[in-house]
């Protein structure tokens, strides 16, 4: 295909994608501030700032996954069977647990499909969760706090502190 016809077809996408209001991200791992609207607005300075929860209570396969996990409804039930029962947003989460159904919760952080993550690795090694996310106990509505480019997590590693490989392998397919 010529070059004049891809530039075409390229500019022909953009252009449906623009004028039928398709929301995209900028970039897989630089969306730095992206802050998706969710289904119910969990606050974290309330349940980790205010109420000191661990990440590791709600994300409770942190140490042992790649993944953080969303938290099951259950584990929101531990507290809200009977706190803040009047609160509309604690009587969707009971609703939905009291049907056996789930939150379908925007993912904030995202990763290119051929980078690979062990959230558990990071924190074995003793890795906070603000290294990465921010202050999260501060935050109302959670956004991607660090842009988690490769430059971004190379510079960690580079640390002589961290003791972290420095391998392509370490975090590429």
């Amino acid at each position: 295909m010529h070059l004049a016809k891809k530039t075409s077809v390229l500019a022909l996408v953009v252009g449906v994608l623009f004028l039928t209001g398709c929301k995209f991200q900028y970039g897989i791992g630089y969306n730095q501030g992206y802050s998706p609207e969710q289904p119910i607005p969990f606050d974290h300075s309330i349940h980790v700032g205010q109420n000191g929860i661990q990440c590791q209570y709600c994300h409770n396969q942190v140490e042992r996954s790649n993944q953080a996990s969303i938290p099951a409804l259950s584990t929101c039930m531990n507290c809200h069977m009977l706190v803040r029962g009047d609160s509309p947003f604690v009587q969707k989460i009971q609703q939905a647990h009291a049907k056996g159904e789930s939150i379908q919760w925007v993912k904030v952080h995202m990763l290119p499909e051929h980078v690979k993550f062990s959230h558990s690795a990071h924190v074995q090694k003793g890795v906070n969760c603000q290294t990465c996310h921010g202050p999260i106990e501060t935050m109302q509505k959670v956004s991607q706090f660090s842009d988690l480019s490769m430059g971004w997590c190379v510079n960690c590693h580079r640390q002589p502190e961290n003791k972290a490989p420095l391998n392509c392998s370490t975090c590429h397919h």
